[in-house]
């Protein structure tokens, strides 16, 4: 059994700061605008173990495409809207341009990828397949290439788009520590280097 997508966007809005986000975030009127990673799929398994939907989720990642202006001066007056918009929830909110990721992604991660056409790019280049998920702000669809079995079964697979075996194997093992019903993949285990 897995969940359906009504099923997933019913439960995502349990945790009150992802409710609170799709409610207030179409006021910034971003292009390809997207709530994702942790604080849906996180939510989910909150839940699913019975704890509080938002426990440990450290911040709420929002994702946008303007190929307009690169620069970080215009990625950083879309976040200091959001942050005026959002008042107390402001520190918890990672905004990020997805046409910007190409140029600092490989200086800060150790991998270059090419420069992104969508925001849906960014989601997929996730280290987990699983986690590629992302509600649409400006209708509340949902994007989730992988569909919901992994996820809803907690089995994490290395993203094929995005193979780095060490950042993945430690983001499994964080995974893990929180949720220890978290399986991983054999074929995609991989033990941190000594």
């Amino acid at each position: 059994m897995t969940i359906t997508t009504e099923q997933f966007l019913a439960r995502i809005r349990l945790n009150p700061v992802n409710h609170l986000l799709l409610e207030k975030l179409p006021a910034l009127g971003l292009p390809q605008f997207m709530l994702t990673a942790g604080c849906l799929f996180q939510t989910v398994w909150n839940l699913k173990a019975g704890n509080d939907p938002e426990q440990g989720i450290k911040d709420y990642d929002i994702f946008y495409f303007d190929d307009h202006d690169l620069s970080w001066e215009a990625e950083d007056k879309v976040i200091r809207g959001g942050k005026a918009l959002l008042g107390d929830l402001a520190d918890k909110i990672d905004i990020k341009n997805q046409a910007r990721v190409h140029l600092w992604y490989g200086e800060k991660f150790g991998k270059d990828f090419p420069a992104f056409k969508c925001t849906e790019d960014g989601v997929d280049r996730y280290l987990i397949a699983c986690t590629r998920l992302g509600v649409r702000v400006h209708d509340g669809s949902l994007y989730a290439p992988d569909y919901f079995d992994d996820m809803w079964h907690g089995t994490l697979r290395m993203n094929p788009l995005n193979a780095q075996p060490e950042l993945f194997a430690r983001k499994c093992k964080q995974y893990q520590q929180r949720w220890p019903w978290l399986r991983v993949e054999p074929e995609a285990s991989v033990d941190e280097p000594g």
